[in-house]
């Protein structure tokens, strides 16, 4: 049996990804009624792809939204060769640039160009603009509608994966781990929760490396607890092993859907990876990066806002404001804030502590609160979160139940948890409350500053961009559901940064505090 891979989608929106994966597979990878609805991948789609020699690879489709590139970096993240689509009555466009851009940042080298809806338009001139976006990448014209050219496309695929290397090969010399033919220990960045009745909750996403089997114990981050697996799957199949490179389903013993979400690592005993505050990264940029400038960091499938600090040639040190699960030799992606885009990426060189710089600079200035690293009597050790020490001695303290409900917090994002979905963590609000790192919105949901931050951000840009921002855009725009969206906007409006229109629709309150 070959080693297994993951092949993504890259692309400017309705280029035809979703369409062309359907042609490939058989399988529908649009399944949200908002998707089917709209026409546009909202959602990471996911299908096993058989190919002409008899290899079976999983297959990501991600979104060709402009505002939903943190999707697809989330599902770009675990993938070993790209399928990048460009139609044929298109040619490039910015999104197919930005996603080169992020395919690039990620270290994905091989792949195949797609050349769809060649039965609308002639294709050669998008065959040229391919040839000249990637040398050397094979391009195939093709047409998903009446299927010339998608064999010619699976076999392309099929030889570009005969010279990938598997995850499930690669070496794991130098990163703390004890070396097997696996790629050593488990690790696994969650990019679907949810709960499946009669079997409890159910986590999915890439095996990045290791093996997982039913009865292993693995350890759930950043929250730091042992859970235990009771079955997995590939592609709903029920496997006695999964490999690194197959797309896995694992089933949680005891484990309830609240406790995990979205951006949470599964890792083996003796993984590298550690929750910190703090990374020292190489960065390959296609735009200039100031000094100090605030950016968005992607890693796995989890983001966080950043502040960047120049060290050293192309060594920066990252301090986040989500802590980001992360080991040495992993790539990210940086983006800019705003106006959004894509800056570049890199590999990650050291992490927690280790990621602080060799000595104090006066130009750096004060520490931001919170952001300062750990006592130098605290070991940064795998599994372990690099907690940010107090800013002041007037600052709370806070114990590891605060932390962990903060942290909470931070993962649900847009969809702030109701006290009574917080169940027994509930008790730690108070403390969390009155330092500064809980919110109340509505009567009863509680959401993280830095959330309400970013909904304040894109509800200014979408005003500003469109005059007004009504209940349904901004659902649509945070992927979430009708309730969250009403309860953010009437707390935008209570803390006087909104004003409700007769129609409904949200402008800004210039003359407001704008405070939460």
């Amino acid at each position: 049996m070959e080693a297994p891979l993951t092949v993504g989608t890259a692309g400017h929106i309705d280029h035809g990804k979703t369409e062309l994966v359907r042609a490939l597979t058989g399988v529908e990878t649009d399944r949200l009624p908002e998707e089917k609805a709209r026409g546009i991948t909202i959602v990471l789609g996911f299908a096993s792809l058989r190919l002409p020699g008899g290899r079976v690879v999983s297959l990501v489709d991600v979104p060709g939204h402009e505002r939903l590139v943190r999707v697809m970096v989330s599902g770009a993240s675990g993938i070993d060769l790209y399928l990048l689509v460009i139609a044929a009555d298109d040619g490039v466009m910015p999104q197919t640039l930005e996603h080169v851009r992020v395919l690039d940042a990620l270290g994905v080298r091989d792949g195949v160009v797609a050349i769809t809806k060649c039965d609308l338009a002639d294709p050669s001139a998008a065959v040229e603009q391919a040839r000249d976006l990637r040398p050397g990448v094979e391009v195939v014209a093709c047409s998903a509608r009446t299927g010339e050219g998608v064999a010619e496309l699976a076999a392309a695929l099929d030889r570009v994966a005969s010279r990938v290397r598997s995850r499930a090969l690669r070496s794991t010399a130098g990163s703390g781990a004890e070396a097997s033919p696996a790629g050593g220990a488990a690790v696994l960045h969650a990019d679907r929760v949810f709960t499946v009745h009669g079997a409890g909750t159910v986590v999915t996403g890439t095996l990045w490396s290791g093996e997982m089997a039913p009865g292993q114990t693995l350890r759930l981050l950043p929250a730091g607890r042992d859970v235990r697996v009771r079955r997995v799957q590939v592609h709903g199949v029920e496997m006695e092993r999964a490999q690194a490179g197959q797309r896995v389903a694992v089933n949680l013993r005891g484990v309830p859907r609240r406790a995990v979400a979205r951006g949470d690592v599964l890792a083996g005993r003796g993984a590298p990876v550690a929750s910190a505050y703090r990374l020292l990264v190489s960065l390959s940029l296609e735009e200039p990066l100031a000094d100090h400038e605030r950016v968005q960091v992607h890693h796995g499938t989890r983001s966080s806002p950043a502040r960047a600090l120049h060290r050293d040639g192309s060594d920066w040190e990252l301090r986040v404001e989500r802590p980001l699960i992360a080991a040495a030799g992993d790539h990210l992606v940086l983006r800019r804030i705003s106006p959004p885009g894509t800056l570049g990426g890199g590999v990650v060189l050291a992490t927690g502590r280790d990621a602080g710089r060799p000595k104090a600079s006066a130009a750096d200035g004060p520490e931001p609160a919170g952001e300062r690293p750990p006592g130098e009597d605290r070991e940064a050790v795998a599994g372990a979160v690099e907690e940010p020490a107090a800013g002041t001695a007037a600052e709370p303290v806070l114990g590891p139940g605060e932390l962990a409900l903060e942290e909470r917090l931070r993962a649900a994002g847009a969809e702030p948890p109701s006290e009574a979905e917080l169940g027994e963590q509930a008790r730690h609000l108070p403390a969390l409350r009155a330092a500064g790192r809980a919110v109340r919105v509505g009567r009863s949901m509680y959401a993280h500053p830095d959330a309400l931050a970013d909904v304040r951000a894109r509800v200014q840009r979408l005003i500003e961009a469109e005059g007004s921002v009504t209940l349904a855009r901004l659902r649509d725009e945070l992927q979430t559901s009708r309730k969250y969206a009403q309860a953010l906007l009437e707390h935008l409006d209570a803390a006087r940064f909104t004003r409700r229109q007769p129609d409904d629709s949200r402008v800004l309150r210039r003359a407001s505090t704008q405070r939460d």
